[in-house]
């Protein structure tokens, strides 16, 4: 079992991951190691993720003990700590021993995962584990197995984690002619509301990178577009991200019910926020799903221009 090291660790916003729906505006110290079951040509953390089978990538891993990162979560101000940068999944156990004393220190604990779970590994961590993302990297069964897995492994997990009471959010990236169609944006955006409409999605943008150098970048059209057929679809909340300042309301969170604004966002700053402490709308009092702060007093709200202080920061 892996153990005893990280081969990434730093600071980053908690919208970084993406949790929208968690602690707006906090800070997750987050961690990963080496290795991921999956093999995607245009994976972003490569070099963390792809170090068993590609001689390219790797990191020099660094030694440190759970005990160390929760002092350093504590110390650097994090609310949360997340397993990413790899596949969480296969070193679940490190991740359990930092997660059971980050929760004694008040933390909570996240999975960035690419849903490729069995119902035991996600019993395992459910007790010491808050939050759950999931890629749901395209709806074509023959694409996802190039990238390692069937489709039915990535749609299972997420009724499994949805029924097991994790909060979970799902990620699309947008990959011009690989998952871009309005089909198969619909078919994602109907899977995930059938296992619920509250379920945010982030739709994000893609860049060229690691082997993936032919589709060209994600425009701006292409991103709106599919923010709005996730709404169209029947979702409550759906997100476009990585383009801060030109998706319009798709930073934002509004009610579903009434359509008040609450939370304003501008890439990760968070320019105002509205849900009260019980969670709810504060002009319909329609619950708001997520996980949220006891007071507003918690929420950092900053201005646009604050933007670079809300940028993921190294940790030693």
């Amino acid at each position: 079992v892996p153990w005893g090291y990280v081969a990434a660790l730093q600071s980053d916003p908690t919208e970084k991951k993406p949790f929208y729906h968690l602690y707006p505006g906090s800070d997750t110290l987050t961690f990963g190691m080496l290795g991921c079951d999956l093999h995607c040509a245009y994976c972003q953390n490569w070099d963390t993720s792809q170090a068993l089978r590609d001689a390219d990538s790797g990191r020099l891993p660094s030694q440190v003990t759970p005990e160390k990162l929760v002092q350093l979560a504590l110390e650097h101000k994090a609310k949360c700590v997340a397993s990413s940068y790899n596949e969480p999944l296969i070193t679940s156990e490190w991740a359990v021993a930092i997660f059971k004393l980050a929760k004694q220190a008040g933390l909570k604990c996240m999975y960035v995962s690419n849903g490729n779970a069995t119902r035991e590994v996600l019993e395992y961590i459910r007790p010491y584990t808050d939050g759950y993302k999931i890629d749901l990297k395209t709806m074509n069964d023959r694409n996802y197995r190039k990238l390692g897995m069937p489709l039915k492994g990535v749609l299972d997990s997420i009724q499994m984690v949805h029924e097991m009471g994790f909060w979970q959010e799902i990620v699309t990236l947008i990959v011009p002619g690989f998952n871009s169609s309005e089909d198969e944006l619909c078919e994602a955006a109907r899977f995930i509301k059938s296992v619920s409409p509250d379920i945010p999605w982030h739709v994000t943008a893609f860049h060229q990178d690691y082997k993936m150098r032919d589709p060209e970048n994600t425009g701006v059209d292409l991103l709106i577009r599919a923010a709005e057929i996730g709404y169209e679809e029947g979702l409550h909340f759906v997100y476009a991200g990585n383009m801060p300042g030109h998706v319009g309301r798709y930073e934002n969170t509004y009610c579903p019910n009434c359509q008040q604004l609450l939370i304003e966002r501008y890439g990760y700053v968070i320019l105002e926020y509205n849900i009260t402490p019980q969670g709810t709308c504060p002009a319909c009092q329609s619950p708001i799903p997520g996980i949220w702060p006891k007071s507003k007093d918690e929420v950092r709200v900053l201005k646009k221009q604050d933007i670079w202080f809300r940028m993921p920061r190294s940790v030693r």
